[in-house]
């Protein structure tokens, strides 16, 4: 009986040049990326030009208007119409992006770091501190952010700073709340209790563990938040507390567009959709951020 050997060799398999390995990872990492969270950066990046570089995206002026040129509809030499002045509505809208999102930007920032400062010192000293603290804390949480906002403004006055320093100021309760809670949960870890164990100095612990690995529901809620300052300056905007005329502010462009609701309804509904697109990213992001996913 004969028995025979079938050949096993195979034809070595050549590796991919260096140029399509890239692609191949370039490609995967782009299949692993949400369409949706995709969309929200993208709004954001557009919306953060249309801020730093308006003039890159129109050539128009948005405070000036033209005789002739009123309530026209969206078209090729406007795009998004123009208003009851003549004024091209899409330069407003992208010259607005600097009043809006800076003022988004400073009302985040003033509410993360006073929050921040009032949570770390409640978390982390406690006792009678943490409980007068808290409680100041409960007493902003149960007034509604719009009335403690124009409460503010009222104080301050009018103006777009005044208005994101009210929003800020509203904010700085929920991110208070939440980094003491952060800053409890993390002291009680165990490396933690090692370091101070090991002989740490409270300030180092504090700076090294406790706060580094406090900080990503922050960052989370901050993102969130920057969409919540927008709505909020917005609407101060829409109610008059905001920037005065001819500031092309978004909530102002939209108080302005009512006017003309029935007969020039991109007035209203161009700068309404921009907002909510942008609050919604933010919100899209924060939700990522809260997960740990990029």
């Amino acid at each position: 009986m004969s028995i025979t050997f079938e050949d096993q060799t195979q034809t070595p398999v050549r590796a991919l040049p260096a140029v399509a390995q890239r692609w191949r990872a370039g490609w995967r990492v782009l299949r692993s990326v949400q369409p949706g969270l995709l969309l929200a950066w993208l709004v954001i990046a557009t919306v953060a030009a249309w801020a730093l570089v308006p003039g890159a995206f129109t050539g128009y002026n948005p405070v000036q208007g033209s005789s002739g040129q009123h309530l026209l509809a969206p078209g090729a030499s406007h795009l998004l119409g123009t208003d009851g002045l003549g004024r091209d509505l899409y330069a407003r809208v992208v010259h607005g992006a600097v009043h809006s999102l800076s003022g988004a930007f400073l009302a985040v920032t003033v509410g993360l770091v006073l929050g921040t400062s009032i949570g770390v010192v409640a978390g982390s000293v406690g006792g009678r501190v943490e409980d007068l603290l808290m409680r100041i804390v409960d007493v902003l949480l149960a007034v509604p952010s719009l009335l403690l906002s124009l409460s503010i403004i009222i104080i301050l006055g009018f103006g777009t700073l005044n208005a994101a320093l009210a929003v800020g100021v509203a904010s700085v309760a929920a991110f208070a709340r939440l980094v003491r809670s952060e800053v409890v949960r993390v002291r009680r870890a165990e490396y933690v209790e090692a370091a101070f164990g090991s002989g740490g100095r409270f300030r180092s612990v504090l700076w090294r563990h406790v706060l580094p690995n406090s900080m990503t529901s922050v960052v989370a809620m901050a993102a969130l938040q920057f969409g919540t300052a927008i709505l909020s300056i917005s609407t101060l905007g829409f109610l008059g507390y905001g920037a005065p005329p001819p500031t092309p502010e978004w909530g102002l462009l939209i108080a302005e567009g009512r006017n003309y609701i029935s007969t020039a309804w991109w007035l209203t509904t161009v700068p309404g959709l921009v907002v909510v697109a942008v609050v919604l990213s933010a919100n899209r992001i924060s939700v990522a951020l809260s997960k740990g996913r990029r």
